[in-house]
């Protein structure tokens, strides 16, 4: 079934959303003080961000194909498997998402981040950072799993295994962020998406929260930057090797 382009983008902003929603909801609820989750491991965080991505790939990937992130969108358009025509509107979509599921965390969480005193705490509900500071760290760590995503989202659903079966694809798909958030999540975060980071960080920079401290803004281009390049590399990749 053929759906129209404003099915496609409504999937897009609702499958982004929820993404944040789960995955952001996920560290609001092991970091912000109170919470009946605060002070859980980062496995719940693995587990929300996996299922963050998992459940709207279960309900759009067949509508919409589910890319939820703009790097995606341009590395499927650079390499001539999505029409550019439609990366604007699309990425348009994500962002928005993004930014009314981040909402909705505020919403869910706000006592919570009333009493919560630790600006980054804070911010990492929103946003990603390098535990050590390394702008150099942070983009390296964020360009190798953002190509690890690309390149094994591409592969899943197109391998001839999950040919006849894509919903077992997309489960697939909430196991691989799950996977990646707990083996390369420690120094940055990960965003691994420039929506799912930059979204967010301008709720943070324009939404009034108490203790909320600085948006770090001279960090905010590595999530983006690095996941855009990661994505046309792998997907690059995948179609010289695969296609």
């Amino acid at each position: 079934m053929d759906f129209s382009l404003i099915a496609r983008l409504a999937a897009e902003f609702i499958g982004t959303a929820i993404m944040i929603i789960l995955g952001n909801g996920a560290v609001a609820n092991v970091d912000l003080k109170g919470t009946k989750g605060n002070g859980s491991d980062w496995m719940l965080i693995a587990v929300g961000y996996g299922a963050g991505v998992m459940i709207p790939a279960l309900l759009f990937g067949s509508i919409s194909g589910n890319h939820i992130n703009p790097a995606f969108t341009i590395g499927l358009a650079t390499a001539g498997l999505f029409p550019w025509a439609e990366v604007a509107p699309y990425i348009a979509a994500q962002m928005l998402g993004a930014i009314a599921g981040q909402l909705v965390v505020i919403a869910a969480y706000k006592p919570h981040y009333d009493l919560t005193t630790e600006s980054n705490k804070i911010l990492g509900t929103f946003s990603t950072i390098d535990a050590t500071g390394s702008h150099l760290n942070g983009f390296i760590n964020e360009f190798i799993g953002s190509f690890i995503l690309f390149f094994s989202a591409l592969g899943i659903t197109r391998a001839p295994f999950f040919h006849n079966n894509l919903g077992t694809a997309h489960l697939a798909l909430g196991f691989l962020v799950g996977t990646l958030v707990a083996s390369l999540g420690g120094p940055t975060g990960p965003a691994l998406n420039p929506a799912r980071d930059l979204g967010p960080r301008l709720v943070h920079a324009l939404f009034p929260l108490k203790n909320k401290g600085d948006s770090q803004w001279e960090y905010a281009w590595i999530p983006v930057v690095a996941p855009f390049l990661a994505g046309i590399t792998a997907v690059g990749l995948y179609k010289v090797i695969f296609m």
